[in-house]
């Protein structure tokens, strides 16, 4: 079976080993298999990404001898797709809008004994999910900013029965998503949460395969069930272990990882880097 894969990191700054990784991951995969491999910048933090690391990424991975099909998909000049991503959503009642500032969060999580844990930390207790909707137009209306959270219980008794994830190597598993409780899905600032547009993307792309580090491996019952509730095509999913440092850390910009210009700049070559993973 050939594979479609996709490597689709945020260019919020140089690429390290780790992502050198999922892109030598993703890319043997599809060639392997005869094919497609795809390059995607998710770039919608306008805050964050900037151009020069776009830039860069597609000099490292040129550097790398990793080379992709079609176009590279910019998320940013897509954002009227994922605003009508969030307006099907919303169309079916399933989102609702949240005006708690994190600070409120916190105090009302923290005076809740035993709050649930999410995959993220501990689970939004559904504050504004009672909101009358005159109160909600008219707090949207004064300018209060807000988030859209998914309304977990009315998705969960909308989507199809049966859902299940699928992992490479493992059995089918049933797909439960109620961890994530009622998960922020777009903000003010921005189009759509990763979850919406990773979804989006993938089926926009035709992607078959989509490899990704295992601290992402809950989240796919999450996208699971969006992918359900939009109608879109399942991908199979494989998820690796994260490439840590010497000591053991997880390799990430904010852990100040070593960049692969650095590397580089240092002498390491493309096949030091192979080697170094076992490709």
């Amino acid at each position: 079976m050939s594979h479609v894969t996709r490597f689709a990191p945020s260019p919020t700054g140089y690429l390290h080993l780790g992502h050198a990784f999922a892109a030598l991951t993703a890319w043997r995969r599809a060639r392997d298999s005869g094919g497609r491999f795809l390059l995607r910048l998710e770039d919608i933090d306008a805050g964050r990404c900037r151009p020069e690391f776009s830039e860069a990424v597609l000099e490292d991975l040129a550097w790398l001898g990793i080379d992709w099909d079609g176009p590279v998909r910019v998320q940013s000049a897509h954002r009227q797709e994922y605003r009508a991503v969030l307006d099907r959503l919303a169309s079916r009642a399933l989102l609702y809008p949240c005006f708690c500032t994190r600070a409120e969060i916190a105090r009302e999580v923290a005076a809740a004994a035993g709050a649930p844990q999410g995959p993220d930390g501990p689970r939004y207790p559904g504050t504004c999910r009672t909101v009358s909707a005159g109160a909600r137009a008219a707090r949207c209306a004064s300018g209060v900013p807000y988030a859209l959270r998914l309304d977990m219980a009315r998705a969960l008794a909308v989507a199809p029965a049966g859902l299940m994830v699928s992992e490479e190597g493992e059995a089918p598993v049933s797909c439960d998503p109620r961890p994530f409780g009622d998960v922020v899905l777009g903000r003010k600032d921005m189009p759509a949460s990763y979850h919406v547009c990773v979804i989006h993307d993938d089926a926009r792309q035709g992607v078959t395969l989509v490899t990704r580090g295992s601290d992402l491996k809950p989240a796919t019952h999450l996208h699971r069930l969006l992918q359900a509730l939009l109608d879109l095509p399942a991908p199979n999913y494989h998820h690796y272990p994260l490439i840590a440092d010497n000591l053991g850390n997880r390799l990430a910009k904010r852990n100040d990882a070593v960049t692969l210009r650095s590397l580089r700049s240092a002498g390491t070559t493309p096949s030091d880097i192979r080697a170094r993973f076992g490709l």
